[in-house]
Protein backbone atom coordinates (compact mmCIF):
# COMPACT_ATOMS: atom_id res chain seq x y z
CA UNK A 1 0.00 0.00 0.00
CA UNK A 2 1.71 3.28 -0.84
CA UNK A 3 0.25 5.83 1.90
CA UNK A 4 2.42 8.70 0.78
CA UNK A 5 3.28 8.82 4.91
CA UNK A 6 6.70 7.84 4.19
CA UNK A 7 6.62 4.79 6.80
CA UNK A 8 5.02 4.57 10.11
CA UNK A 9 7.43 6.63 11.80
CA UNK A 10 6.69 9.55 9.86
CA UNK A 11 2.67 8.63 10.40
CA UNK A 12 3.56 8.42 13.84
CA UNK A 13 5.23 11.86 13.59
CA UNK A 14 2.45 13.48 11.71
CA UNK A 15 -0.56 12.07 13.68
CA UNK A 16 1.41 13.25 17.21
CA UNK A 17 1.03 16.64 15.51
CA UNK A 18 -3.29 16.12 15.90
CA UNK A 19 -2.81 15.07 19.23
CA UNK A 20 -0.69 17.70 20.60
CA UNK A 21 -2.64 20.44 19.00
CA UNK A 22 -5.95 18.67 20.02
CA UNK A 23 -4.75 19.19 23.78
CA UNK A 24 -3.79 22.57 23.23
CA UNK A 25 -6.49 23.29 21.71
CA UNK A 26 -8.46 21.38 24.89
CA UNK A 27 -6.14 23.69 27.19
CA UNK A 28 -7.15 26.78 25.57
CA UNK A 29 -10.62 26.49 25.94
CA UNK A 30 -10.57 25.33 29.46
CA UNK A 31 -8.44 28.40 30.72
CA UNK A 32 -10.05 30.73 28.24
CA UNK A 33 -5.99 31.85 27.63
CA UNK A 34 -3.72 31.69 24.77
CA UNK A 35 -0.27 30.03 25.35
CA UNK A 36 1.40 33.43 25.80
CA UNK A 37 -0.82 33.88 28.72
CA UNK A 38 -3.50 36.59 27.17
CA UNK A 39 -6.89 36.55 27.95
CA UNK A 40 -9.65 35.32 24.88
CA UNK A 41 -12.07 37.53 27.37
CA UNK A 42 -9.82 40.41 26.80
CA UNK A 43 -9.32 39.79 23.01
CA UNK A 44 -13.66 39.57 22.61
CA UNK A 45 -13.97 42.28 24.68
CA UNK A 46 -11.31 44.35 22.08
CA UNK A 47 -13.39 43.25 19.23
CA UNK A 48 -16.81 44.22 20.30
CA UNK A 49 -17.51 40.69 20.66
CA UNK A 50 -16.72 40.01 16.69
CA UNK A 51 -17.06 35.89 16.68
CA UNK A 52 -14.69 35.65 13.96
CA UNK A 53 -12.01 37.10 15.53
CA UNK A 54 -12.57 35.04 18.86
CA UNK A 55 -12.47 32.04 16.60
CA UNK A 56 -9.53 33.78 15.55
CA UNK A 57 -7.66 33.98 18.10
CA UNK A 58 -8.73 30.40 19.69
CA UNK A 59 -7.59 28.87 16.11
CA UNK A 60 -4.14 31.06 16.87
CA UNK A 61 -3.72 29.88 20.62
CA UNK A 62 -4.33 26.35 19.66
CA UNK A 63 -1.81 26.41 16.90
CA UNK A 64 0.03 29.17 15.71
CA UNK A 65 0.97 29.56 12.45
CA UNK A 66 4.36 27.95 11.23
CA UNK A 67 3.75 27.91 6.94
CA UNK A 68 3.84 24.59 6.64
CA UNK A 69 0.72 22.30 5.05
CA UNK A 70 -0.01 20.28 7.88
CA UNK A 71 0.07 23.56 10.54
CA UNK A 72 -2.65 25.40 7.89
CA UNK A 73 -4.44 22.11 7.81
CA UNK A 74 -4.97 22.03 11.43
CA UNK A 75 -5.32 25.49 11.91
CA UNK A 76 -8.36 24.80 9.20
CA UNK A 77 -9.56 21.97 10.97
CA UNK A 78 -10.04 24.03 14.15
CA UNK A 79 -11.75 27.00 12.64
CA UNK A 80 -14.58 24.18 10.51
CA UNK A 81 -14.87 22.36 14.07
CA UNK A 82 -15.22 25.57 16.18
CA UNK A 83 -17.41 26.26 13.39
CA UNK A 84 -19.91 22.99 13.56
CA UNK A 85 -19.61 23.48 17.42
CA UNK A 86 -21.59 27.02 16.74
CA UNK A 87 -24.15 24.85 14.12
CA UNK A 88 -24.76 22.50 16.73
CA UNK A 89 -24.92 24.29 20.33
CA UNK A 90 -25.80 28.06 18.76
CA UNK A 91 -25.69 29.04 22.61
CA UNK A 92 -22.90 28.26 23.23
CA UNK A 93 -20.54 30.63 24.66
CA UNK A 94 -16.66 29.74 22.89
CA UNK A 95 -15.03 31.86 26.31
CA UNK A 96 -16.74 29.26 28.74
CA UNK A 97 -17.73 25.80 26.75
CA UNK A 98 -19.35 23.14 28.77
CA UNK A 99 -17.39 19.69 29.04
CA UNK A 100 -20.01 18.63 26.42
CA UNK A 101 -19.40 21.13 23.95
CA UNK A 102 -15.15 20.71 24.61
CA UNK A 103 -15.49 17.20 23.89
CA UNK A 104 -17.48 18.15 20.46
CA UNK A 105 -14.89 20.43 19.47
CA UNK A 106 -12.14 18.18 19.98
CA UNK A 107 -14.01 15.21 18.81
CA UNK A 108 -14.79 16.93 15.28
CA UNK A 109 -11.28 18.71 14.91
CA UNK A 110 -9.57 15.41 15.40
CA UNK A 111 -12.08 13.82 12.52
CA UNK A 112 -11.40 16.86 10.44
CA UNK A 113 -7.46 16.96 10.93
CA UNK A 114 -7.03 13.64 9.96
CA UNK A 115 -8.67 14.16 7.03
CA UNK A 116 -6.64 16.99 6.48
CA UNK A 117 -3.74 15.25 6.75
CA UNK A 118 -5.00 12.32 4.73
CA UNK A 119 -5.98 14.64 2.05
CA UNK A 120 -2.75 16.49 1.90
CA UNK A 121 -0.98 13.25 0.66
CA UNK A 122 -3.47 11.31 -1.30
CA UNK A 123 -6.29 13.49 -2.54
CA UNK A 124 -4.33 14.07 -6.12
CA UNK A 125 -3.78 10.42 -6.46
CA UNK A 126 -7.69 9.54 -5.43
CA UNK A 127 -8.62 12.29 -8.03
CA UNK A 128 -5.77 10.97 -10.99
CA UNK A 129 -7.17 7.05 -10.41
CA UNK A 130 -11.08 8.09 -10.24
CA UNK A 131 -12.33 7.89 -14.27
CA UNK A 132 -13.85 11.66 -14.00
CA UNK A 133 -14.04 14.06 -11.15
CA UNK A 134 -17.62 13.32 -10.13
CA UNK A 135 -16.17 9.84 -9.09
CA UNK A 136 -13.16 11.34 -7.20
CA UNK A 137 -14.88 13.68 -5.19
CA UNK A 138 -17.60 11.23 -3.77
CA UNK A 139 -14.68 8.64 -2.93
CA UNK A 140 -13.29 11.87 -1.38
CA UNK A 141 -16.95 12.18 0.78
CA UNK A 142 -16.45 8.67 1.13
CA UNK A 143 -13.14 9.19 2.97
CA UNK A 144 -14.35 11.86 5.21
CA UNK A 145 -17.30 10.56 6.25
CA UNK A 146 -15.74 7.11 7.15
CA UNK A 147 -12.82 8.91 9.39
CA UNK A 148 -15.32 11.05 10.88
CA UNK A 149 -17.40 8.10 11.63
CA UNK A 150 -14.33 6.10 12.84
CA UNK A 151 -13.32 9.14 14.99
CA UNK A 152 -16.84 9.34 16.80
CA UNK A 153 -17.17 5.58 17.40
CA UNK A 154 -13.95 5.94 19.20
CA UNK A 155 -14.47 9.01 21.42
CA UNK A 156 -17.60 7.52 22.50
CA UNK A 157 -15.39 3.95 23.33
CA UNK A 158 -13.35 6.57 25.43
CA UNK A 159 -15.92 8.23 27.04
CA UNK A 160 -17.74 5.04 27.56
CA UNK A 161 -14.98 4.41 29.37
CA UNK A 162 -14.71 7.20 31.73
CA UNK A 163 -11.64 8.51 30.40
CA UNK A 164 -10.93 11.76 29.32
CA UNK A 165 -9.86 12.32 25.80
CA UNK A 166 -6.19 13.15 26.54
CA UNK A 167 -2.94 13.90 24.21
CA UNK A 168 -2.24 9.80 24.18
CA UNK A 169 -5.27 8.71 23.57
CA UNK A 170 -5.87 11.43 20.96
CA UNK A 171 -2.96 10.10 19.25
CA UNK A 172 -3.86 6.42 19.25
CA UNK A 173 -7.01 6.82 18.06
CA UNK A 174 -5.91 9.50 15.22
CA UNK A 175 -3.29 6.86 14.33
CA UNK A 176 -5.80 3.71 14.28
CA UNK A 177 -8.58 5.80 12.16
CA UNK A 178 -6.05 7.11 9.46
CA UNK A 179 -4.83 3.68 8.82
CA UNK A 180 -7.54 1.76 9.10
CA UNK A 181 -8.91 4.57 6.24
CA UNK A 182 -5.99 3.99 4.43
CA UNK A 183 -6.32 0.32 4.45
CA UNK A 184 -10.46 0.20 3.55
CA UNK A 185 -9.31 2.81 0.93
CA UNK A 186 -6.38 1.34 -0.57
CA UNK A 187 -8.54 -0.03 -3.84
CA UNK A 188 -8.90 4.62 -4.34
CA UNK A 189 -5.01 5.04 -3.87
CA UNK A 190 -2.97 1.76 -5.61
Amino acid sequence: MRTGYGGSGTMSRRLSGTAVTAGRLNGVMQSGRGPDGKSLTDIALASGSDVNVVLDAIVDAATPIDGTQDRESSRRAVRDALTDLLGRFPEADLLALTETQREYVIERYAALDVYGRFCLDLQKTIMAKAHDPATGLRRLKQVREFISEHVSAAFRMIRKGGTPATTANVARLTSLALRETLTVFEEYTS
